[in-house]
């Protein structure tokens, strides 16, 4: 009997980034090449090993060149055996799992890395997946530096807990070198997030309080990240995953971050009624 092939389709295709693949290159290399990213298209390289990085995940209209921060980053480094690209589950239904399903976008098919998928020893679970926008929306990036030369494994997070060693044992397991993707966006501001903490000066507001929140990512602080979130009520919808890759980047040493880009998709549209903020970091030994 032969193996079924089960793969991902695109849900957010057509909608978060251009549905074809001439739409989504030229898409791709305007967010590298914008005024709101790096400015220039990303060259392989064999530099230093990124450890883990932050990307935000909303439409790329909107946050595409702020991930073009990290991806032209992750370009000139090391390429890792895996990439381990992690999301907030936002239907907040099921587990945190993973998936052995490969993914496909306009781009082709990403593959995934189905031994150290397997190694992380946590819930197998495509039905999570089917319309979680925040992974799926990383993929092109990669595909885009890579091609089909790269290999990584989904996870969907709901509870956090335990799951930054689970990828160090995979690790350790498999001797597989990883570069752990995080895909948050950070402070929803407005009406429809409900989130008005302030309602003047939104923009300078905004920036403050994920200012503090990002300071606190830099230093690898969780339990300082944690309260305040709390304390704030901050609408980081990554703040799970966010935690995890301190964590995780801790247990390995990585203590270089590196804050590439900060903005709010008010920035884009020049109207702070409804914003979000957007931050794209590496982090390094």
């Amino acid at each position: 009997m032969k193996n079924i092939v089960r793969i991902r389709k695109p849900v957010v295709a057509g909608q978060f980034y251009a549905g074809d693949k001439k739409g989504l290159v030229q898409q791709i290399e305007r967010s590298f090449k914008s005024e709101f990213g790096p400015g220039k298209l990303p060259k392989i390289g064999n530099g230093k090993r990124i450890t883990a990085a932050l990307v935000p995940h909303a439409g790329y209209f909107f946050s595409g060149s702020c991930a073009a921060h990290s991806y032209h980053e992750v370009a000139g480094a090391e390429k890792p055996d895996v990439f381990v690209v992690m999301g907030p589950n936002h239907s907040g239904l099921g587990q945190t799992s993973t998936s052995l399903e490969d993914w496909e976008t306009p781009l082709g098919i990403a593959k995934v890395d189905k031994e150290f998928a397997k190694a992380l020893d946590i819930e197998i679970n495509t039905s999570s997946m089917k319309a979680e926008h925040s992974i799926e929306v990383q993929l092109p990036f990669l595909q885009y530096i890579y091609g089909d030369r790269f290999r990584f494994v989904p996870i969907c997070v709901t509870k956090g807990a335990g799951i930054a060693d689970k990828i160090k044992s995979a690790v350790d397991e498999t001797e597989k070198t990883v570069t752990l993707v995080t895909s948050s966006d950070m402070t929803h501001y407005g009406m429809g997030y409900g989130y008005m903490p302030f309602l003047d000066d939104v923009k300078e507001n905004m920036y403050k309080l994920d200012k503090k929140a990002l300071e606190l990512v830099e230093k690898l602080d969780t339990r300082g990240f944690k309260e305040y979130l709390e304390q704030t009520s901050a609408t980081v919808c990554g703040a799970s995953p966010v935690v995890i890759m301190m964590e995780y980047c801790r247990m390995l040493g990585a203590t270089t971050v590196k804050l590439l880009k900060y903005y709010t998709s008010g920035d884009i549209i020049n109207d702070y009624s409804s914003a979000v903020g957007y931050a794209s970091l590496v982090i390094l030994k």
